[in-house]
């Protein structure tokens, strides 16, 4: 299954939860989930009847995947490496998501959605360790510096992001110098720092089938 490149606002309509896939415009009044809170299409404002078990489970599963802005096989072998690792598959899982190189970029504030993030990315605007890594996927590590190239430092709309930063805050395990535009990796997320409301056992569950 291709990336879905179609209205973002579509998809939080659609899983009923504002995944905040535009940036600034999901903080501002022409939020489409904010104005239509109710899901996208003809019969979107209908009342269904009850989801079964599994359609639970792959909801959720859309919902992350959506939200993380991946493909059915990049999640996949992102759960099955969480299955192999020690502790909780759930957990492993998440935060093997959010120690993605886009996802650590949106963090910080360096861009102001994890499309955004993974433009900057692709586009070798960012290094980590000092050396240009453009493959979103990237697994940042305890210790690792992420910053960005010198030209890119001043780009209006990262400066931007910048400023904003306040209004969403940097998670702990991440350290921001936002004056020298860049940050250092303190230690690996862990699971009370996601805000979202993600049901990970729901996905553990389907994968389990």
């Amino acid at each position: 299954m291709a990336r879905n490149i179609g209205p973002a606002c579509r998809i939080c309509r659609r899983e009923n939860l504002k995944l905040y896939l535009k940036g600034d415009r999901c903080y501002s009044d022409k939020c489409a989930f904010e104005r239509r809170a109710f899901g996208p299409g003809q019969h979107g404002q209908s009342k269904f009847k009850k989801l079964s078990d599994y359609a639970v489970q792959l909801r959720e599963k859309q919902k992350v995947k959506s939200m993380y802005g991946m493909v059915e096989g990049q999640f996949r072998l992102t759960f099955d490496r969480a299955e192999r690792q020690k502790g909780v598959t759930g957990e492993n899982l998440l935060v093997l998501l959010e120690r993605r190189l886009d996802s650590a970029i949106f963090r910080l504030g360096m861009a102001s959605s994890r499309n955004q993030a993974r433009q900057l990315v692709r586009h070798k605007h960012v290094l980590v360790n000092g050396r240009k890594v453009n493959i979103p996927s990237f697994l940042v590590s305890v210790g690792d510096e992420i910053t960005l190239k010198e030209k890119s430092r001043t780009n209006s709309l990262i400066v931007e992001n910048l400023e904003a930063v306040a209004r969403r805050g940097v998670p702990s395990w991440l350290e921001l110098d936002k004056d020298n535009v860049k940050a250092k990796v303190k230690t690996l997320p862990n699971r009370e720092e996601l805000t979202l409301p993600i049901q990970e056992h729901l996905i553990v569950e389907l994968y389990s089938k």
